[in-house]
């Protein structure tokens, strides 16, 4: 499993919407570490995600850079960024297989059905989800959902993990738990993570925080 690139620097990020600036950014996020965005609606937290991942509508206007590994990921095409995504709703394919799921996400240099295979049934065992390969996922709990939408985000290498409120639909005895599965894999497979969440409770207890608008 392909780890991360090391520490992501936002370098005077700014985006605006017809000439009003919505945000203006610079912070550096460790390899392995957390930094949260906390702001009201329309302060710019999705927009700034969407920048990362490369589909900001066009109508925003952007500057500034991303960089990560030694390139800027907003000069790349979306598809060459590496960036994984984790949303409220697990968002898994409801006509596949919870298996058919990871191994879709896999990248297509890891080559073979049995090497594909084999990586995605290690990943559900590692997340404690041994045996549900051949599941469907309408059959998952919420917990298990969530595991799910993880795993598959994980298995595709992602050099960078946006978290937009992944924990805010999962019940409060959930959420702990799987909180510090994700803050776990993040911290273990060295990949730099920035969180949008009006929880305090979801922030990492030694995370950064930056607030915008307001």
């Amino acid at each position: 499993m392909a780890a991360g690139d090391g520490n992501l620097e936002l370098e005077a990020v700014r985006i605006s919407l017809r000439g009003r600036l919505l945000l203006d950014i610079d912070a550096a996020i460790e390899a392995g570490s957390v930094l949260t965005i906390r702001g009201p609606s329309g302060s710019g937290k999705s927009s700034l995600f969407a920048l990362l991942a490369g589909f900001l509508d066009p109508s925003f206007t952007a500057s500034g850079k991303a960089i990560l590994g030694g390139r800027d990921l907003l000069a790349l095409a979306p598809e060459k960024r590496g960036v994984g995504l984790m949303f409220q709703d697990a968002l898994l394919f409801p006509h596949m297989s919870v298996g058919r799921n990871l191994t879709f996400a896999i990248p297509a240099v890891r080559r073979g059905r049995g090497l594909r295979k084999a990586m995605a049934e290690d990943m559900l065992e590692g997340l404690g989800l041994a045996g549900t390969f051949d599941r469907s996922p309408m059959t998952l709990s919420g917990g298990q959902a969530a595991r799910v939408s993880l795993a598959r985000t994980l298995l595709s290498e992602p050099r960078l993990l946006l978290l937009d409120e992944p924990f805010s639909r999962l019940d409060a005895a959930l959420r702990p738990e799987i909180r510090e599965l994700v803050f776990r894999e993040v911290a273990t497979r060295r990949i730099p993570a920035l969180l949008v969440t009006h929880d305090a409770h979801d922030i990492p207890k030694y995370g950064k925080v930056i607030e915008i608008g307001g």
